[in-house]
Order: C-alpha cells, then structure tokens, then sequence
C-alpha cells in the first residue's frame, strides 16, 4: 500500500499522501488530471532538493512558499515536506471530507488542511486555515497542469504581470525583470513580446511571472484550456486573502538532475501571498509586486486565524472551444464563456467563497 488517505464521491475522487500533504492525485471518470513528474517512484528521486521534488506532483500548500530564506526551512516549507494527521474522513453519497493536521508548527502557527467533494460536481474544495503564530508568512497553492500540446490560459482582470529581477533559469523567453498590463504582449527575452495566454508547444525554456489581481475582483479564476487533454481547468481563489497569481512554465529549460531536459509542457498555475519569488524578508519589505499595491505577506498574530479558500473544477472541453474568455456568477454555479462568445453553466457552491 502505499499509505495514501483517500476520498470520493460520484465520479471525482482524490488521493493525498499525508507524509508531505501533497494532494497526488484528483482524478475525473478514472482521469489524472494533475501532473506528475517523470522521476517520482524512480531511483532519479534522489537527486531532487527536498521531499516536496522528490513527490513533486498534483498540488501541494506552500507556508512559506518559494525558497523562504529562513535557516532550516526547506523550499515551499514545512507544510510541502511534512507529515500531516489525519483528523477527520468522512463519506456519503452527498460529500466526501477529509480533514488534517499539520504535525509541527510554521512560526509558531498550527495550519489545518480540509479537502471536500460534493457529488453532481466535479470539484475539489480546500480551506487551509492557518492559526496563531508571529511573524510574517508568504504562502500559496501549487496545482500543476501537463499541457502536452498546448493551450489558452484566461485570466480574471489583473492589474499588471510581473517578472522577478533575473530568470530561474538560462534557458527562458520572458524578459527579466519586466512588467506589462496587457498579458497578450508582455516582454520577450528576444526583445519581442510573448502572450501569456497562449502555452507554447515549443520547448527548451523555463520563466516564471506573478499576475496581480485587479483591485475591484472580489473573484479570481484562472481557466486552462487543454488541447490535447481536450478539458477545462478552472482554478478559483479568494484574491481577498490570495491577491496574485504566479504562473511557472516549465517546459525543457532545467537540464539537470532530475529534471534532464524532461520536464516539458507543465504549467502551475500558484495562487497565493506572497512577492513572486522572492524570500520573506523581501515580501515583506518594499518589492515591485507591494507597490502594486497589494499585501504580500500574511502577518501572524496569536489571536489570529485565517482561511485560505481554492477550489479546482474541471470541465469537458466543449466542441470548437479555443479557450475561456470569461467566469461570473449564476444560479446553477458559474457561467462559462469561450472566447467565441458561447456560454456553458458548471455546477459550482457559491457559497463557499462567501458569494
């Protein structure tokens, strides 16, 4: 066995390895549809950084996130490389809810992960609720998405894109540092632009941007069209507490151990607090993504608790569908829009996000 805690309801399950809270699987009629890398399960596991590579796949809460810059905190934190209990797992015909805990602290906060599925949706909703604790803490979901012939990526408005001060890697098309409002034409490495809608078939790079959310957004959704895997991703946040939206493009750019050039057409879509890339003393201090105008750290009080809420929605791509255009409210959920001006309804709980 391999020690997984599992849930699911109708035809949408889930599959969370508690050793590091990586949600491994959230699988659609029997489909996968999270990425997970070629070298879990291998003998090249070994080669990766910290658990969180090693296991890198499907989704994962990042407290802090990134490379914290904090002595003995490994990348992504405690909360992407450590072991959560088990709490509470329920299931019915109606909802499936597994609740955890993590086993330490992060700054002195206890955080609690809750996982729910509701049948008649295609849905994963979590709620990690961070409590207690000082200090400043970045954080952020990490879904990761296999593209492997490309797709459309829409947006709900964002006030700019934003590049850190110099690439992860050699290999990279964005221009670094840049910053841009329209996402079709945001600066190139080649002196051109490159359209942060559209997922490049064409490999051999690796960038990494920050999406600030628009100030009047009381509802932030990326939607991944997926060619090939013929779907929709949607990925929804509360941008009151998760104001950007980072985007990693790892196509081919890493061609080291365990990477190797292999790691091609994966797209994360990492919504959250937090100044890009950057460690927790730059996001808390003056950096291009707070002049935005944004908060990108969650100070921590003992008296304080807050809820991050995410969900992640799939949908069947519908015929002649070349991307989404746009996400808004409605009686049976959400109400889709292609890029064409055609308009599906998705069965969604509203009420999760407050709305």
């Amino acid at each position: 066995m391999d020690g997984w805690a599992r849930i699911g309801v109708g035809d949408i399950g889930v599959a969370l390895d508690p050793s590091i809270g990586n949600i491994r699987a959230l699988t659609v009629s029997g489909r996968d549809i999270l990425h997970t890398a070629h070298w879990v399960g291998t003998d090249a596991a070994v080669h990766a950084d910290a658990q969180v590579d090693e296991h890198l796949a499907g989704d994962f809460f990042c407290a802090p996130f990134g490379g914290a810059g904090v002595d003995g905190v490994p990348p992504h934190g405690w909360t992407a490389n450590s072991n959560w209990s088990a709490v509470l797992r329920a299931e019915n015909e109606d909802m499936a809810v597994l609740k955890l805990a993590l086993d330490r602290d992060v700054f002195g906060a206890r955080i609690t992960k809750e996982l729910r599925l509701v049948a008649g949706q295609s849905v994963l909703y979590q709620i990690h609720t961070i409590s207690g604790g000082q200090g400043d803490l970045t954080f952020a979901h990490h879904p990761m998405l296999r593209m492997s012939a490309g797709g459309h990526v829409g947006f709900s408005a964002k006030k700019a894109a934003i590049t850190p001060g110099e690439p992860l890697e050699l290999a990279h098309r964005f221009a670094y540092p840049a910053r841009a409002t329209d996402l079709s034409k945001f600066p190139a490495a080649d002196g051109g632009s490159v359209d942060l809608h559209s997922y490049p078939v064409e490999t051999g790079h690796e960038d990494f941007v920050t999406l600030v959310e628009a100030e009047d957004n009381d509802f932030g959704w990326t939607a991944v069209t997926r060619f090939a895997e013929d779907d929709i991703v949607l990925i929804l946040k509360d941008p009151r507490t998760a104001p950007i939206t980072m985007l990693w493009q790892s196509n081919g750019g890493r061609g080291y151990a365990p990477w190797n050039g292999r790691h091609v057409g994966v797209l994360g879509v990492e919504d959250g607090c937090g100044a890009g890339a950057a460690t927790i003393a730059q996001a808390a201090s003056g950096n291009p993504i707070a002049d935005e105008g944004v908060t990108t750290t969650l100070t921590l009080h003992p008296e304080q608790t807050t809820q991050v809420r995410h969900a992640i929605a799939v949908v069947p791509r519908p015929e002649g569908w070349a991307g989404i255009q746009d996400i808004a409210p409605s009686k049976a959920g959400l109400t889709l829009t292609s890029l064409a001006g055609a308009q599906i309804e998705v069965p969604f709980d509203l009420v999760f996000f407050g709305n």
